[in-house]
């Protein structure tokens, strides 16, 4: 497993460790409050989000997005008509409806088919190095679009249903916060006087600034914005933001009673708050035997879910400044092994994108009649990186320093997919 980068002396439990033990203020049990409302469309001009969906496990994309009748690789699900160009699985008739908002990358190629190296890679752009720790999609969108979102006081980076990938050399003030599906956060269900709690604090901030008064390095620079972003949390209005309770029946019927359902709409939720990148796990795909029953069970989730954020997003003026993708570590075989299951395949599969200016109802690229091969231009995970910080206004050109002194480019030099910008 490639472990989470974090800093020398940090760690998620010690980030944690900071609300365990100030304790969290009472937060009132209130909707999102009207000044956070009010705040949001100023948000949506200074800056954007992207939204990542994970599918950990690889789904077989063979049978959702580029689908394969008649041929013997091709499986059960039928292709259906959208309302966009491209035909899909007929097991997502209400993603169909919103495929004018996303476009499909059919011709993704990439080279790692070992999941922890895979999810590593599609995470980060760059392949794993025991010497240097990658920061993530995560950490990179949310320290360039940090500087446009001033007022933001819940994280910058947060994963939902499960963990993302660290925030490498960038720094722990960039690490992703994780919630479950339900916004609920760990360790504040304490209660402690706001006195007290602000004492506490002082005496926290005391000790980490004789720390950094020693020159013990980046991490106890870290370990301060960390402890400063913590204060911020317990005590700010924005944290119904993560109260997906607080929604009215309907919008929660709409995304459905599902994990991934309430993720998406905490996702929504979020960038409509300011946080500028949203991970919504998905896991379980995968699926080396029952691939097909398995499907049938979960596509519908994922349809309803992934259906009703575009629709949320869209009907909120939100989708001008947010970015969808939909992606796992790889693809799945497009051979059927002998438990009607697919394997781990990386050399031919799809991912889909939209959103922002990307422009929807497109299927990029090809693959062969039987799946097993890219025919048009391949697509790495570089490129997607590249495609998706160009939708967000980040420059290509940044450069970041790694932790031994290294330049390392941004999305590793790769190059935007350029027929997704019309």
């Amino acid at each position: 497993m490639i472990p989470l980068s974090t800093p020398n002396g940090m760690s998620r439990r010690h980030f944690m460790s900071h609300l365990a033990g100030a304790s969290a203020l009472a937060i009132p049990a209130l909707t999102l409050t009207s000044s956070v409302r009010a705040a949001a469309e100023t948000l949506r001009k200074n800056h954007k989000s992207a939204i990542l969906l994970w599918m950990g496990g690889g789904p077989p994309t063979i049978d959702i997005w580029d689908l394969k009748p008649g041929a013997a690789t091709g499986g059960p699900s039928q292709p259906m008509a959208t309302a966009g160009n491209a035909r899909i699985s007929d097991k997502l008739p209400l993603v169909a409806k919103h495929m004018d908002k996303l476009s499909i990358v059919r011709s993704m190629s990439t080279r790692e088919a070992d999941h922890a190296r895979g999810r590593y890679y599609m995470h980060t752009g760059y392949v794993p190095n025991p010497n240097i720790q990658h920061p993530s999609y995560g950490a990179v969108i949310a320290h360039e679009q940090e500087s446009k979102v001033p007022d933001l006081e819940i994280p910058l980076f947060v994963s939902v249903g499960g963990a993302s990938e660290g925030p490498g050399f960038l720094g722990m003030a960039y690490a992703p916060f994780q919630v479950d599906s339900n916004g609920r956060i760990r360790n504040l269900d304490m209660r402690i006087q706001e006195e007290r709690l602000a004492q506490r604090f002082a005496l926290l901030e005391t000790i980490e600034t004789r720390f950094i008064s020693q020159r013990r390095g980046m991490a106890a620079l870290d370990h301060a914005k960390v402890l400063q972003k913590t204060n911020s949390l317990l005590t700010s209005e924005q944290m119904q933001a993560f109260k997906v309770d607080s929604e009215p029946q309907q919008i929660k019927e709409l995304y459905g009673n599902s994990g991934f359902g309430r993720g998406c709409m905490l996702a929504r939720r979020l960038v409509e708050a300011g946080v500028p990148f949203v991970e919504v796990n998905m896991g379980g795909w995968d699926l080396h035997q029952n691939c097909f029953t398995s499907l049938d069970n979960k596509l519908p989730e994922m349809d309803k879910g992934m259906s009703a954020l575009m629709e949320d997003l869209h009907q909120r003026g939100l989708l001008e400044s947010t970015v969808v993708i939909w992606m796992g570590e790889f693809g799945r075989t497009p051979r059927i092994n002998g438990n009607a299951g697919r394997d781990h395949f990386a050399r031919a599969w799809s991912a889909v994108v939209g959103g922002g200016p990307i422009q929807g109802g497109l299927a990029i690229g090809e693959t062969s009649a039987d799946g097993s091969r890219v025919e048009s231009q391949p697509f790495s995970s570089e490129d997607l990186m590249a495609t998706v910080c160009q939708a967000l206004d980040i420059s290509l050109q940044t450069t970041f320093t790694s932790n031994n002194g290294r330049p390392m480019k941004i999305a590793n030099g790769g190059q935007v997919i350029t027929e997704l910008f019309g």
